[in-house]
């Protein structure tokens, strides 16, 4: 009967610490943004970027030879 109440008594502790680490994270704002990085896939990038042009430009004159 002791083991019962050492298990019960422990797994309530567990359980209030996950509510406590879950209470922590809601306050800090880790679930404000829901939809933003799910979305942010779909926009393309406005500007290119110089290695990208470079590496095409490269790949230009090596095929023309």
């Amino acid at each position: 009967m002791g083991i019962i109440l050492l298990l019960l008594l422990a797994s309530i502790c567990l359980a209030g610490l996950f509510l406590w680490a879950f209470l922590w994270a809601l306050k800090s704002g880790q679930y404000d943004d829901v939809e933003g990085p799910a979305v942010r896939i779909l926009f393309d990038d406005t500007t290119p970027s110089s290695t990208s042009e470079e590496d095409t430009e490269s790949n230009n004159c090596t095929s023309k030879n």
